[in-house]
């Protein structure tokens, strides 16, 4: 059934009520029995429709009904309520409490029986993923950072660096990324001279110029962002070569945690971490040979969670031998 058709049958009893049958076929360009069918489509979501009798008799609302401003259907109603859901547990939506007031008015515009049935989606559905803990930036900045992009207009931002840093950023906007809970703006930073990635949530202004930037080209944001992700300036720069395939070393490795290249005898793969020990932690359980290149730490580390997990195991303390171009075999 033509979900454009229904509501156009719609549009004409609101403007023309008393149309008949052939007549509002004739207008849909379809034949009568299709009509019989789109009415019957109109009282299942419970706007109703009165016929008159006889051979001439036309359609039309029941008298003094209004019609709702937003209509949907049943799958569109729980599409729309679940996408919210979803949205408001993994971060994706943005404002406070802006999630829980658009379900709430879904709920009034729908007809009784369909938003009783929404309500039980609502109230008895579970997700399994862990609710993001994250700050929501404005909705105003994320609609005025979106709409700049597309119309490739530079933007005045009031950023606050993950060091407290307060500074005004004037920045080409190339695109909005959503990542593991977060929303990121990435484009071109005239201040520092370079293509940069910025958490909308620390942006507490941000103002749309009338100057125009030329188009990055090929430019992919998605890839950027998770490429600056990785090489955030954290305390310690990490190097170890991992003895798998590229294939396997990607499907271990989220591109967020490191970058990872060929190199002889396997996968070199390069990142920063603020603490070694987690290092040492992830690395342990990929459960592949590595060799550390760099830090000396991070070996040191590495010796330290073997040991603890020796012990752990009930085993004697061994030592485990990881020094600088020596293998340090999958923990296990």
């Amino acid at each position: 059934m033509s979900t454009n058709r229904v509501l156009a049958l719609l549009e004409l009893l609101q403007a023309r009520p008393g149309l008949t049958g052939a007549e509002l076929a004739e207008r849909l360009e379809v034949d009568v029995r299709s009509v019989r069918r789109y009415m019957r489509r109109l009282e299942d979501l419970g706007i109703p429709v009165e016929a008159e009798r006889g051979r001439y008799g036309g359609y039309r609302l029941m008298p003094g009904y209004r019609l709702p401003p937003l209509m949907l259907t049943g799958d569109e109603a729980t599409a729309v309520v679940l996408g919210l859901l979803a949205g408001r547990r993994a971060g994706l939506t943005v404002g406070e409490g802006a999630a829980e007031s658009a379900l709430a008015k879904i709920q009034r515009v729908l007809p009784d029986a369909l938003r009783d049935r929404v309500g039980a989606v609502e109230d008895m559905v579970g997700l399994t993923t862990r609710s993001a803990a994250t700050a929501r930036p404005s909705g105003t900045t994320l609609l005025t950072l979106a709409d700049a992009a597309r119309r490739r207009l530079r933007v005045r931002l009031a950023y606050r660096s993950y060091r407290g840093q307060d500074s005004e950023r004037t920045v080409d906007p190339y695109g909005l990324v959503f990542h593991s809970g977060r929303w990121y703006l990435t484009g071109h930073d005239h201040r520092r001279g370079e293509v940069r990635t910025f958490r909308l949530d620390r942006i507490g202004r941000a103002e749309t110029t009338e100057e125009e930037f030329p188009a990055p080209g090929e430019f992919d944001a998605v890839a950027h962002v998770i490429a600056s992700l990785a090489s955030v300036p954290y305390r310690y720069e990490v190097e170890v070569v991992l003895a798998t395939t590229m294939e396997e070393a990607r499907r271990r490795i989220p591109p967020t945690v490191a970058a990872l290249a060929p190199a002889d005898g396997g996968v070199r793969m390069t990142g920063r971490a603020e603490r070694l020990d987690g290092m040492a932690q992830v690395l342990a359980g990929l459960g592949v040979p590595f060799t550390v290149v760099g830090p000396p730490e991070l070996r040191e580390e590495v010796r330290a969670l073997a040991r603890r997990l020796q012990e752990w195991a009930g085993q004697g303390p061994e030592t485990l031998t990881a020094e600088g171009g020596e293998q340090a075999r999958p923990l296990s």
